[in-house]
């Protein structure tokens, strides 16, 4: 096994919530991807059609990142997390993807949401990483899974 990490963008705490016992279950390291501009609760108000989540989405617009995830070259495996948005994953973690070399690294998408499923997001999101790295995996998690089930899913990409 090589060395891996949760990288994870978190609007509300339950993604969060997730990659911290997630990576505590596997023995990672975390990186939270935060926005250059923090989002707000009207920012996230995805019921309003005016609010940033949704002119972001709709115009495909980058979000840029505040930070680095430094030593980025070595890791082999990157646990790639973050709340479901219209179906898929939010602009951030495009963004994300798109700063980095991802040749060779094998990615395992987790997710969150508060009713939809993860659908097509890793179909939606693997032209961010231009044929590079492997997606591995994609699962769905509520904010309730469990300790083990974390456990258990990690080790099985990490074998």
């Amino acid at each position: 096994m090589g060395k891996a990490i949760v990288a994870y963008f978190s609007a509300e705490g339950t993604t969060a919530k997730v990659a911290k016992n997630l990576a505590r279950q596997a023995g990672l390291e975390t990186f939270e991807i935060v926005p250059a501009e923090p989002y707000s609760a009207a920012d996230i108000n995805w019921k309003n059609p005016l609010a940033r989540c949704n002119k972001e989405k709709i115009g495909k617009k980058d979000v840029p990142v505040r930070d680095t995830l430094e030593g980025f070259d070595g890791y082999d495996t990157v646990f790639l997390g973050f709340p479901i948005w219209y179906y898929g994953a939010p602009n951030i973690i495009s963004t994300f993807v798109k700063q980095y070399d991802w040749t060779g690294k094998r990615v395992a998408l987790f997710a969150t949401s508060g009713g939809s499923d993860i659908g097509k997001t890793e179909e939606k999101l693997s032209p961010s990483f231009n044929g590079k790295g492997s997606i591995v995996a994609a699962k769905l998690f509520t904010g309730s899974v469990t300790k083990d089930d974390l456990k258990q899913w990690a080790e099985g990409i990490l074998e």
